[in-house]
């Protein structure tokens, strides 16, 4: 029998750290979050490539997506247990070159890979915080990135790039911090939450919410093979067939079977169910189900216009060159959504481009299309790279 899944698969001080580095806040007063409620003693990881210029000025910030890290680029090893998610767009020669620039990935607040979250030790106890956690949100990760600029002192992001819940982050980027990124680059996201992506992610929460290993948060110290991995599991089995097209799905597998249909029964599979099997189980291994909870809610809560007057009050706020991408087979994050984005900023006035990748694998488009993404990436850096700072 294969070993039993763990009940996190959060990095825990003590573990390789890998690539991570580490930047530390609200030491001497707590972080204040937008939600309400408080940290203290929080760590930020993160990872950097190639070298700062003496003037900081060509420091590129890359955002994570839902279940993504700092690991954005490099292999697997010691404290990292899957490769990086966009190594064919990071590194030498690569369209985000490292040759050219200082690019950096943080984990998000409450993150589960080194970036304080709920698997990791109260300052008052040393417990994990687990149902202790607060809610988050977008705004609060984009805060700790900025302290992460100010600790290795880059005033200004030459640019700031990501997809999905990390263009959620790009865009907060433009609106909370207008005067220290000079381009943005958000792919495959919205200025709000859609009804039906809440719909989905609350969806995954209830099946989290169900599992009777889950404990209300607190399972931390039980035994490998009785922690919320099941509802983690089957929660990303749901998100999973939202990140892929149905063409994909069908010229894959189609009706091929798993068990023999010679007579039936209810849990005979088709080869779709065990993709997605092995998917769900792939995440339990590398990810906390309370951090799961954490940054699908803030996905759901993202809203550019919340506590701003409305969406075009805060789309206002961005006079940086924006370059907004969208995936044309993307269901869950549907391009009508960055071309919206998109023409809000051209009507008030903000130089913006739209590039839409042509790809039939869906939301993970973004994450498969490495040479649409990174000719029309690589230029926008180019350009902004030669403008005027």
């Amino acid at each position: 029998m294969p070993p039993a899944l763990p009940v996190t698969g959060a990095w825990r001080p003590g573990d390789p750290v890998g690539r991570r580095r580490f930047a530390r806040l609200a030491t001497d007063r707590p972080f204040v979050l937008e939600g309400g409620g408080a940290l203290t003693d929080v760590s930020i990881a993160y990872e950097t490539w190639g070298e700062l210029a003496p003037d900081a000025g060509n420091a590129v910030l890359v955002c994570h997506a839902l279940t993504g890290d700092a690991h954005a680029a490099g292999g697997v090893g010691a404290g990292h247990r899957s490769p990086g998610w966009w190594t064919q767009l990071i590194g030498p020669g690569r369209p985000i070159d490292t040759d050219r620039y200082f690019v950096v990935c943080a984990n998000v607040l409450g993150g589960c890979q080194g970036t304080t979250g709920p698997a990791s030790p109260h300052p008052e106890d040393g417990r994990p915080y687990g149902s202790r956690f607060p809610v988050v949100s977008v705004r609060d990760m984009v805060r700790t990135q900025a302290a992460v600029a100010d600790d290795l002192g880059v005033r200004r992001w030459l640019s700031v790039v990501g997809g999905s819940m990390g263009g959620m982050q790009v865009l907060e980027w433009g609106v909370m911090f207008p005067e220290r990124v000079r381009s943005l680059v958000p792919i495959s996201t919205a200025a709000a939450a859609s009804a039906q992506q809440i719909a989905w992610w609350s969806t995954g929460r209830r099946i989290i919410r169900l599992d009777p290993r889950w404990r209300g948060g607190d399972y931390y110290d039980a035994a490998p093979g009785d922690g919320p991995t099941q509802g983690l599991a089957a929660a990303r089995m749901v998100s999973q067939i939202t990140f892929r097209s149905d063409d994909v799905f069908t010229d894959r597998f189609g009706r091929e079977v798993v068990e023999p249909l010679d007579g039936f029964s209810l849990w005979q599979r088709f080869q779709v169910e065990r993709y997605l099997e092995y998917h769900g189980d792939k995440l339990a291994r590398r990810f906390d189900a309370n951090t799961y909870l954490l940054l699908t809610k803030a996905m759901d809560l993202h809203d550019l216009g919340r506590g701003r007057g409305g969406l075009d009050e805060a789309m206002a706020r961005i006079t940086a060159p924006t370059l907004v991408m969208g995936i044309d087979s993307d269901t869950l994050y549907p391009t009508y959504q960055q071309r919206h984005v998109h023409e809000a900023l051209l009507a008030q006035g903000t130089p913006s481009s739209y590039v839409e990748v042509t790809s039939p694998h869906g939301h993970d488009g973004f994450l498969i299309e490495a040479d649409q993404v990174g000719i029309a990436v690589a230029e926008l850096l180019a350009t902004t790279d030669k403008s005027e700072v």
